[in-house]
Parts: structure tokens; sequence; C-alpha cells
């Protein structure tokens, strides 16, 4: 006779999945917006790791200015923490008058800060914009300051080694791992680096601290969803190609290792966490045919935030958008969003 014997792991994290579905649910329908939020708030706090203190001065430099016609860049350079420099790219519309409304663009896997604004590491601009479509500059020609820090592990924030023996490999996973072992994440510390960003932003005397908000593309999503949550100073949120179940995207196939956070899981989908920006503005945005965001989950990640934000009486401040593209920013319609969530 032969076996019968299923040798594989899949149904014991299927099952792990339903058994630990009771934390998830744990008083769901009877707490107070309130009293949700601060619980979930301290939920996605210890599942991030601790968070180094920001009582290192940012203490930025202008390292260049350019021309783009529509608006100026300029790089500069600022400290997130000790022995750790951030290179920064910062968008300055050259029409109207500031202080202008500003946005925090967090940009996704690839080569880095320059994929946001569609242009290549020399500054040129790219003939093919790729999945992040320029949208940086496009925040920028619209009349909003926009600063892109280069995220950690990207970009020329690689691990030395990594950089050195394949320029086209994220130092993810080597930052993840190592990180771990002193209680951080890696995500935590990409979102204590974008809390230092909003601090920047508001210290600079062209932009209105008071209408700052925040443009994450896949990873960057992640990035902007958990600082938003967790910083009240962002005023309005696009997160683009990222929005969905851990259950239908991060559980269900290969993902990159920086989205996995221990415990979390045991009290919060994705779509608790994403919740925890209400009420204030959001706009999600996804691709009919994303691959690794399936459109299924999207949508009922969708429906989970409308009742949030019904809880708190802001349905008009919650709005989804499908475009016909895949994992890409579309830009279409959200860009023109913030732009008025920020302007009026």
């Amino acid at each position: 006779m032969g076996e019968m014997m299923d040798w594989t792991t899949d149904s014991f994290l299927q099952k792990l999945y339903a058994d630990t579905q009771p934390g998830r649910s744990r008083a769901a329908h009877t707490e107070a917006p309130q009293q949700r939020r601060a619980r979930l708030q301290h939920v996605l706090k210890r599942a991030l790791g601790r968070f180094p203190e920001r009582d290192v001065p940012l203490a930025p430099v202008l390292l260049e200015r350019r021309d783009y016609g529509e608006y100026m860049l300029e790089r500069i350079a600022y400290t997130t923490m000790e022995q750790v420099n951030v290179p920064v790219l910062v968008l300055v519309p050259k029409g109207g008058q500031g202080p202008y409304p500003a946005v925090l663009a967090c940009h996704g896997h690839g080569n880095g800060q320059w994929d946001a604004a569609g242009l290549d590491s020399e500054g040129r601009e790219l003939a093919d914009p790729g999945i992040h479509n320029r949208f940086a500059a496009r925040l920028a020609q619209a009349g909003m300051v926009v600063a892109i820090p280069e995220i950690m592990g990207f970009g020329v924030r690689r691990m030395a080694g990594e950089l050195a023996a394949n320029p086209n490999y994220s130092s993810c996973g080597t930052l993840s791992s190592q990180l771990l072992l002193y209680g951080r994440t890696l995500a935590g510390m990409r979102v204590y680096e974008a809390i230092r960003a909003i601090d920047f932003l508001s210290a600079r005397e062209d932009v209105d601290a008071g209408r700052i908000g925040v443009l994450g593309f896949s990873g960057g999503g992640l990035i902007a969803a958990y600082t938003a949550a967790l910083d009240e100073r962002l005023k309005a949120a696009v997160l683009s190609g990222w929005t969905n179940t851990f259950r239908g995207s991060i559980l269900d196939m290969h993902h990159c290792i920086d989205n996995y956070l221990p415990g979390l899981l045991l009290e919060a989908e994705q779509p608790d966490l994403t919740g925890l920006i209400a009420p204030r503005p959001l706009l999600v945005e996804a691709g009919v045919s994303d691959p690794i965001f399936p459109l299924e989950h999207t949508r009922q990640a969708a429906v989970e935030l409308e009742a949030t934000y019904a809880a708190w009486n802001a349905s008009n401040h919650f709005q989804s958008v499908f475009h016909a593209g895949g994992h890409e920013i579309s830009g279409e319609a959200s860009l023109a969003w913030l732009q008025q969530q920020l302007t009026r």
C-alpha cells in the first residue's frame, strides 16, 4: 500500500491562521473607535519593535540643487540616528507662493529614491518611468514640496558587501534578520525614519507643517500606512499597490521578508492596521491585475476600511480606486485627490 500521508506544512499554517482568528476578532464589534485605535496602535508599536530616540539632530545639509523646469530638485543629507546618514531628494515647485503643502514619498522595491522621481541615479529622466510612474515629480508639478528619503536597504543604503556584489539586489533580508536579534525590525526602522522625514518637512520654511501628506507604493505603502497610523501630523494618505489582507498576499505567496512582523497576526489583520489612519482622509489605489496584492483581497480590505470609516462617521474620507494596470502606480485619480486634501 502506498503512503497516504500529507508531509507538507501547508495545513499547519492554515490551521494556525484559523486558530488565531478569535484574537483578531476580539472586541472588534463592541469597542468604541477610540478604544480600538488605542489597542491596535499598541499592537503595531510592539510588532515594529523598539524605535531609537529622536534626540539626534537631523542637521540637514544641501548637497546640490538642480533645475527641472517646473520644479527644483535638492539633494539633501541628514542624520536620523547616530552614525546613520540618509540621502533625500526634495522636489520644490517653482510656481506659486510658499509655504507649500508637502508630501512624504515612500518608494517601493527597486533602485531607490530616484525611481519615485522617474530619474536615473545621475538625475537624468528615464525614458520608461517604470512602475513608480514619476509620481513624486507629478506631485511637485502640481504645487507640492515632495521629500523622497532613500529607504534603508535600497539604493546607496544597502549593505556595503551586497552593494558591491550585486547593485540590483536589496539588503532587506540581511537587515531584517540581524535587526530581529536586537528586538527591532526593518519595518520599524523604516517607519522611524519616515517620522524623522516628517520632522524635516515640518521644519522647512517653504512647507506648511499643517498640510503634510504621504504617498507610499508597494513596500513604501507599508511604511506610509504604519507611519500615518502612528503620526497624526500626516493629514492625508494614499496607499498604492499594497492594501490587501495578509492572508491574501504575504501568507499566500513569496514576499520580501520586510513585510513580516512578529506576533502581528495574533491580534490584527492588515485592514485593521490600515484603519488606524481613520478618520483622516485615505485613498487606496490598486491595479486590477496586480499579481502580488490580488484584487479580490484588496476589495475585501476596502470593504473593511469602509466599515471602519463609517464607525468614525467619516465615510466621505475614504476612497478606493482601481486602475487597469498591474503592480504599479497609476496616479490618474490619486494624485489629484491628495492635492485636494492638502490644499482645501
